[in-house]
């Protein structure tokens, strides 16, 4: 299901990957898919795209899947927009891969 080593990628500080954002859904759901087309994570979260509030429940989101505290997950770019691009330091590359392939392959 999806290509992650294409998605996560090293940065100096972590490892990054895309995502896309389905604000106002009815269910929180993380990972939601993996969008080949667009070479991201899909997010899905109740908050509406408004004062920041879908953003705060996409970090959150992600730091709980990943079990990191909020202070290590950051969006680098995309903060108005659904396509954002997320850091989450100090995680390796190859953990954040295999615990998005473990969860999107229903283990």
């Amino acid at each position: 299901m999806g290509n992650i080593g294409k998605i996560v990628k090293k940065h100096q500080e972590g490892a990054i990957f895309d995502i896309f954002v389905t604000p106002a859904a009815r269910n929180v759901i993380f990972p939601a898919g993996c969008n080949d087309w667009r070479s991201c994570i899909e997010i899905s979260v109740k908050a509406k795209a408004e004062k920041d509030k879908a953003n705060k429940e996409v970090i959150q989101t992600i730091a709980d899947f990943f079990d990191k505290p909020l202070s290590d997950i950051y969006i680098l770019s995309g903060r108005n927009n659904r396509e954002k691009t997320v850091l989450i330091k100090g995680a390796t590359v190859n953990f954040v891969s295999e615990r998005l392939r473990d969860s999107l392959n229903g283990s």
